[in-house]
């Protein structure tokens, strides 16, 4: 991710709704949610939230799917995950202690190992 990006993304984060709804989003996983949905949980006006999902994905956080006659709206992971790198690439300045908080926090994502066959 180069710095431009980065300053939309955290410039769309940078908003009480918008990071509401990007963390709604991950914890909603690849499925998603419809914008419908989303406002209700917010309770927010539906144009309201269609403001600002078209913000978050002008920056590229969230990605939108049409199903039937719903959009279906996810977070962009990898986008995300860019976002991240790009905040710690630099990090720790060879002193791995101080990134070792992000690092845990990373590991919960990480997917298990698959089971070995016996």
């Amino acid at each position: 991710m180069d710095e431009r990006q980065a300053l939309a993304s955290f410039g769309a984060l940078s908003q009480d709704t918008r990071l509401q709804i990007v963390r709604m989003l991950v914890v909603a996983g690849p499925s998603g949610m419809a914008a419908g949905t989303i406002a209700e949980q917010l309770d927010v006006s539906p144009s309201n939230v269609s403001f600002h999902l078209k913000e978050l994905d002008r920056a590229g956080l969230i990605s939108q799917q049409r199903e039937s006659r719903s959009i279906i709206y996810s977070a962009d992971y990898e986008a995300l995950g860019g976002l991240v790198r790009f905040l710690m690439e630099d990090c720790c300045a060879g002193h791995p202690e101080i990134c070792a908080p992000a690092a845990e926090v990373a590991a919960c994502c990480t997917p298990a190992p698959a089971a070995l066959e016996g």
